[in-house]
């Protein structure tokens, strides 16, 4: 009896001794000194926006707005820290009807394992404040490691800071792509801005370029992909361009398309001739099946965008690229939140149609 009294008396001073030892404190790295992937040049009016100073005064106002939104923005570092922790602060403390708040507000966090990139966890913000804080790596195997943080979709990420363990390794990583030169660079809507899937990572333009291992720039404008020539002149500005996407049509109807889609792409053929640029219809929604008048809006734009399409082939233009919208979202009418913004079953199937594509182009 006495010997089991002793082991329990044993047992709970290691427990108080334990319950009283302090936590290591971790040692946090602020991330506007990292380099910030993902952007058309690396002069933006803040480390993770998408669009300079300069465009401020000339840009609508929407448009600046969203722009200060890090969609497709990454940061990428090497570490073998057993510990990873984020905080963060949005811009905005606001919930979206259609898209959960990870995806909107969060962080994603992937890992490099054996050659590959593999999700490792999600950083979920704070649905109370802006200011938001996660350990997205709790047991991590202590091995020296590359990982790509992706940035919020849907609003600003004013602050960032990567915690890790205080005696671990970091590295930021300057070359995100060895080898890979030239950023594919896609304007579009609020779909390709990421609306509306789960999180970071599983936005299109965030798949394919784990996909192509290459940069990949996101100009994604909800609600607003309107044709603004001042963003294609910010599109033409990088210097390196390997390819442009434009899927812009879901947004303006067949007019605004056949009065401005040309004068867009001058712009850019203008800056980089011999720079393919891909121009991608308006995914079919499920919903056309039921609503005549939705099919007709949808094949009006596309329309209208072929049309354009098929005067530059005319006119002598050649590395131009047509994507049809009907494979887009697969046939089954499973890939959309509400009938128009994709899920990530979405996402996924619109990069298995642009992937081959953008691929051999590369």
């Amino acid at each position: 009896m006495k010997k089991v009294r002793f082991t329990l008396l044993i047992l709970a001073m290691s427990l108080i001794c334990s319950a009283a030892a302090p936590a290591r404190e971790l040692r946090y790295i602020d991330a506007s000194t990292l380099p910030v992937h993902g952007k058309v040049r690396p002069e933006t009016s803040a480390p993770f926006t998408r669009l300079p100073a300069s465009m401020e005064a000339t840009a609508r106002e929407a448009i600046w707005r969203l722009g200060t939104n890090s969609a497709g923005l990454y940061l990428r570092f090497r570490t073998d820290s057993r510990t990873i922790k984020l905080r963060w602060t949005s811009g905005v403390l606001r919930e979206m009807r259609n898209m959960a708040a990870p995806g909107a507000r969060g962080l994603d966090l992937y890992g490099k394992l054996d050659g590959q990139w593999r999700y490792v966890a999600t950083a979920v913000p704070n649905v109370k404040a802006v200011e938001s804080e996660d350990e997205v790596g709790k047991t991590l195997n202590g091995e020296m490691r590359e990982y790509m943080l992706y940035l919020s979709l849907y609003n600003r990420v004013d602050k960032l800071e990567i915690g890790i363990d205080p005696d671990a390794r970091f590295e930021a990583s300057d070359d995100p792509h060895p080898g890979r030169k030239g950023r594919v660079i896609m304007y579009g809507t609020s779909i390709l801005q990421g609306g509306c899937c789960t999180r970071p990572g599983m936005a299109f333009t965030n798949i394919l370029s784990r996909r192509l291992d290459r940069e990949v720039v996101n100009l994604g404008f909800s609600g607003n992909a309107l044709l603004d020539y001042d963003v294609a002149e910010w599109m033409a500005s990088c210097p390196d361009p390997a390819v442009y996407v434009l899927d812009n049509v879901a947004n303006g109807n067949a007019k605004n398309t056949l009065e401005k889609e040309e004068n867009f792409f001058r712009i850019l053929r203008n800056a980089h001739p011999d720079v393919p640029v891909v121009f991608v219809e308006v995914a079919h929604y499920p919903g056309m099946l039921f609503s005549a008048s939705k099919a007709r809006s949808v094949h009006a734009r596309n329309e209208a965008l072929r049309q354009v399409y098929d005067a530059l082939v005319a006119k002598g233009e050649t590395n131009i690229y047509y994507v049809s919208g009907d494979k887009l979202l697969g046939d089954d009418g499973e890939a959309t939140v509400d009938g128009t913004h994709f899920t990530d079953i979405g996402m996924v199937r619109y990069s298995d149609v642009l992937y081959p594509i953008l691929q051999k182009l590369l």
